[in-house]
């Protein structure tokens, strides 16, 4: 018979575990993170084209390309937009809605090589596109060494 070391915490936190699984979605609203960012957030993608973009992608279903406003300054892009419930839809006439609405705000730090001058930004299908070119200066170059014999 082996000797297990008594833990009277063992049953505690395994309490607590629980507690934390049940209730983990209402306190993750509270989060600080999103309190700054508004009542939502669309959901991006972030990557680079090659070596000569970067790419900032965002689903903003149902929405009019002048509900967005993109700005860039010091280094920050900052996407805001409101999304609107369709006002045919009136709320004693709903089953469920799932659907987030309201004022969002998200701000991406931009790296120094993004030439900021450039930025464009396509709105299709319900997907903003943001192109964030890189200076010139700053897309990697080779170098080719001679040999002197």
């Amino acid at each position: 018979m082996a000797i297990v070391r008594w833990d009277p915490f063992r049953d505690l936190n395994a309490v607590q575990e629980r507690v934390n699984r049940l209730f983990g979605d209402v306190y993750r609203a509270a989060d600080d993170d999103v309190m700054r960012r508004g009542a939502w957030a669309p959901p991006v993608d972030i990557y680079h084209a090659g070596d000569r973009e970067l790419v900032i992608k965002a689903e903003l279903p149902d929405m009019n390309k002048d509900d967005i406003e993109i700005t860039v300054e010091n280094n920050t892009l900052t996407l805001r937009g409101d999304k609107k419930m369709d006002s045919a839809i009136k709320d004693e006439c709903c089953h469920r809605i799932e659907r987030t609405y309201g004022a969002f705000s998200r701000s991406f730090s931009l790296p120094a090589t993004v030439d900021t001058t450039k930025v464009s930004a396509d709105y299709k299908n319900g997907v903003l596109t943001i192109k964030l070119p890189v200076r010139e200066e700053a897309k990697p170059k080779q170098v080719h060494i001679q040999v002197q014999a």
